[in-house]
């Protein structure tokens, strides 16, 4: 899983990306990138506006105090179309998940997320670059050189698994394995994540997993069109957000609630419990700011995020709204 930052300037060009790995600390990930921006261009400088998308989104949000927090389709969907305005398709395929978005006429009208198999996503085709001895940034390279690629079960991260280990043994050129597997995961992400959806032209492939040239081909044989990848192929989430915070601002303009680069050197602290107020019995996220209670969220109702802000913590028993 990654955490991505972009520094985008007034006329929306990209100043700075930034694609870190989480390992499991979203909150230590966002402020180490925000550490390095702050570095870079100097901590006094003015931000107009911060966004935050992503599934952390409403934590990281709280974390650099965000303008606006949208989901990852609106996001992706206002990336691809500032950079490809005619898109009419858009294909993500990240670290840990993947998704379709269908556009038409500048609007995002269906799509749909694979967050159950892993077969596609970039651990999957990490873990099995490894398996072949591989660097990840090699694969891509090593399917384009193959000849006569081999088919493997894709329908499955552990079937595909199997079957390319059950490759490797008959003697099959790494190559051709590599080559055979993009294949697969392509039609795995067309039977099940596209599955009955229109895919027209154009087609723009992001996420982290766009790197790899051999996906961008494997993916233009099954469709038969061309597939754009963007530049920032893999921050496009974050440009999304970034626009979004700008858009907002321009509509409702006020100062910016973008805690600063400081943020690098705060205490976060996030804590949850379980409501017993009703037979949901929700989990509740709660994180403090130095001490300081800063939001809550988690809930199928507004019982515990009608909170006190800048209550100092307490115990749970204070808890009560």
């Amino acid at each position: 899983m990654s955490t991505n930052l972009v520094f985008v300037d007034a006329d929306e060009m990209v100043l700075q990306a930034l694609y870190l790995k989480t390992g499991g600390q979203p909150v230590k990930a966002v402020q180490e990138g925000l550490g390095m921006l702050g570095e870079e261009f100097g901590e006094d400088l003015a931000v107009g506006g911060v966004g935050a998308t992503g599934s952390g989104r409403q934590l990281i949000g709280v974390v650099v105090g965000a303008d606006v927090v949208k989901n990852e389709i609106t996001a992706h969907a206002v990336a691809a179309l500032q950079r490809y305005p005619g898109v009419r398709t858009i294909i993500e395929i990240g670290g840990q998940d993947s998704k379709i978005i269908l556009i038409r006429d500048g609007v995002v009208v269906d799509f749909a997320m694979n967050t159950v198999c892993a077969a596609g996503t970039g651990s999957f085709l990490d873990r099995q670059a490894a398996r072949l001895g591989v660097p990840i940034e090699d694969f891509g390279g090593l399917a384009l050189r193959s000849q006569h690629p081999v088919r493997i079960a894709g329908r499955c991260a552990v079937f595909a698994e199997s079957d390319m280990i059950h490759k490797q043994q008959m003697g099959h050129s790494v190559e051709d394995i590599t080559r055979g597997l993009c294949q697969a995961l392509v039609r795995n992400f067309l039977n099940n994540v596209a599955k009955g959806k229109e895919i027209l032209p154009p087609v723009v492939f992001q996420g982290g997993v766009a790197a790899n040239v051999g996906m961008k081909q494997a993916f233009e044989e099954a469709l038969e069109v061309e597939v754009n990848v963007p530049t920032y192929f893999g921050v496009m989430g974050a440009i999304g957000a970034a626009l979004l915070a700008k858009e907002e601002l321009a509509r409702n303009p006020r100062r910016s609630l973008f805690r600063g680069f400081g943020v690098s050197r705060t205490d976060f602290r996030t804590t949850s419990f379980e409501c017993d107020g009703c037979s949901n019995h929700c989990e509740i996220i709660e994180i403090y700011l130095d001490a300081a209670l800063a939001a809550r969220w988690g809930g199928r109702c507004d019982r515990w995020e009608r909170l006190e802000r800048g209550r100092a913590a307490g115990t749970p028993a204070e808890r009560t709204p």
